[in-house]
């Protein structure tokens, strides 16, 4: 396996509270190397760019305000506007909850 760029960045020295650990930096990249991902990552963009031009959103409410699609992408749901909807970020949660015990 390739050495990663990350692996001596704390050699020596405590880890700060707030940063990653190389571990994550690795897993990170393997992860988002996923075709699957790029695609649900695109998807999401697209979504919350659509709601950005049309004022439902401002930039850095992504805490606290989410789009959701009301149909989900995996179930066949589009980044149609009809389909769009700026929710709480915890009823994006509650909603997401509800969906993986169906």
């Amino acid at each position: 396996m390739a050495k990663s760029k990350y692996a001596n960045r704390y050699a020596g020295t405590a880890k700060p509270e707030n940063q990653r650990s190389p571990e994550y930096y690795r897993n990170h990249a393997e992860y988002n190397k996923k075709a699957r991902e790029r695609k649900r990552r695109a998807n999401n963009n697209a979504a919350r760019s659509y709601a950005l031009k049309k004022g439902l959103v401002k930039k850095g409410e992504g805490k606290t305000k989410q789009v959701n699609h009301i149909k989900p992408l995996h179930s066949g749901g589009s980044n149609a506007p009809s389909n769009l909807e700026v929710i709480s970020t915890k009823e994006n949660a509650r909603k997401r909850e509800k969906q993986k015990k169906k």
